[in-house]
């Protein structure tokens, strides 16, 4: 017997359960399909900018973290500091204390989560069917390596240039209000507070080395983590640069990173993924699906000329080692660059 919803969601992840969140609250009759029992971890920053910060808590989820005031980018023995404007805050959250936080705003709103994976999927002009389901729309959700854009031939050729992450935690009180940037040659590492005696250590690299060595690659950052106990496992993820042909195929939409994807760089993943979910969303309640694909170009338009231009300049080792005295040289160009990513995404 087959079953009838409004929207199947692919993933749930936070682009996945945001999804949830709006079509549920939208009136929709929605159910999420996620394979991975529990919370799901990812090595990721985990750290939300004062704009990603701000829609989520207009979705009423504020879950607990520890705050910070800016970004920090240090090189040897410099650095070079941006504060965020008129005492905003972004905050460090625990991945899976944030997809807790929004899987009980999802199932309290009405949406249904299920241990499942997506199957074959068939679409016509009228809906969707997956396995003993019929949906009248499917969003795609399920991550940078997305299995549904993959199925519906919309992945792209592989990046030439590739770049990959890895994320720890360490067990230790954070010793900087800042999120800090520490720069090498051929690595940097993003450490984010995310409790009063946790950080989370994330590096990303071209090369596919260990966490330690990459670490050891920046010994201003080896320093500081010396006395520092590992908690839990090295967590890794890349390629990091992925590309979608297009985000709407018939009656599926691609939200997220498997909307495409261009690099951890600046910080607006999961910024980016909130604002995406609310525009399917509403593309979808208004009868224009198509319309989705216009409104996540304008949406994420500022983060992939950023990225893409920083990535670009940065490539060179020069240009590496000259970033910080650049930013202490230049400090309103580092402070608008700053507050410019702390915006809200509609705010591009």
């Amino acid at each position: 017997m087959t079953r009838h919803v409004d929207l199947l969601v692919a993933g749930g992840g936070p682009a996945g359960l945001v999804t949830a969140l709006h079509a549920a609250r939208a009136g929709l009759d929605v159910e999420v399909w996620e394979p991975r029992p529990g919370a799901v971890d990812k090595a990721c920053g985990e750290g939300l900018m004062p704009g990603a910060l701000a829609a989520l808590q207009e979705l009423g989820v504020d879950p607990p973290g520890h705050a910070f005031h800016g970004i920090r980018y240090v090189g040897g023995d410099r650095s070079a500091d941006a504060a965020f404007r008129d005492g905003a805050a972004g905050r460090g959250i625990r991945r899976t204390t944030l997809h807790g936080a929004l899987s009980d705003a999802a199932t309290a709103a009405g949406a249904r989560i299920e241990q499942r994976a997506v199957g074959e999927l068939r679409q016509d002009d009228d809906g969707v069917s997956v396995d003993d389901v019929r949906a009248r729309h499917v969003v795609a959700a399920d991550g940078l390596h997305s299995p549904l854009r993959r199925a519906l031939g919309l992945d792209t050729a592989p990046a030439r240039y590739r770049r990959y992450g890895l994320r720890r935690h360490f067990r230790t009180a954070p010793w900087s209000p800042f999120v800090e940037v520490h720069w090498a040659p051929e690595v940097e590492g993003y450490v984010t507070p995310v409790a009063d005696d946790l950080v989370g250590v994330a590096v990303l690299a071209t090369s596919k080395g260990s966490f330690d060595t990459r670490v050891r690659a920046l010994p201003s950052l080896a320093a500081l983590l010396t006395d520092a106990e590992p908690a839990g496992d090295v967590r890794g993820a890349g390629p990091l640069r992925q590309g979608a042909r297009r985000r709407v195929a018939g009656r599926v939409l691609l939200v997220g990173d498997a909307a495409g994807y261009v690099d951890a760089l600046t910080g607006e993943g999961l910024a980016l993924a909130f604002a995406q979910a609310g525009a399917a969303v509403r593309a979808i309640t208004d009868g224009a699906a198509p319309r989705y694909e216009r409104d996540w170009v304008r949406l994420t338009r500022r983060y992939r000329w950023l990225t893409g231009a920083l990535l670009l300049g940065t490539r060179p080792r020069p240009a590496r080692r000259a970033l910080v005295p650049l930013a202490r040289l230049l400090p309103p160009l580092f402070d608008g660059a700053v507050n410019g990513l702390a915006r809200p995404v509609d705010a591009a």
